[in-house]
């Protein structure tokens, strides 16, 4: 069994950044891929990145590319989301999900989720 939960969410203005936590409980946190997820107002949720077990590998959605990027410290059994350059269409709120073994861009494919954390970026 696994808990998640996302801090790190606010107001920042388009240009800034913010960096969103995923502490999980668990003693076998690190056998486990961690995704983002987010989920705008009147939208479906989407894929924003997911990083491997150990954290050697990620994957971004193609439009937070460049911009985002994930990281975990498997000792404090937490993942990152570091957000630049945001912009109003990054408004949602992000949810990080977890789940045994190879991660990836489905959310049904994850087993624990997180309670989200509003992100909001004015123009």
């Amino acid at each position: 069994q696994v808990q998640l939960v996302e801090s790190g969410g606010g107001l920042v203005q388009a240009g800034g950044s913010l960096r969103l936590s995923c502490a999980a409980s668990g003693r076998t946190f690190s056998t486990y891929a961690v995704g983002w997820f987010r989920q705008a107002p009147g939208k479906e949720r989407e894929f924003v990145a997911v990083i491997s077990q150990s954290g050697i590998s990620q994957y971004y959605a193609d439009s937070v590319k460049g911009r985002f990027t994930v990281s975990r410290d498997n000792a404090k059994n937490t993942v990152y989301l570091q957000m630049n350059s945001l912009k109003p269409e990054d408004t949602a709120v992000y949810y990080c999900a977890a789940r045994p073994g190879v991660g990836g861009s489905f959310g049904s494919a994850y087993d624990y989720w997180g309670q989200g954390t509003q992100v909001t970026v004015s123009s």
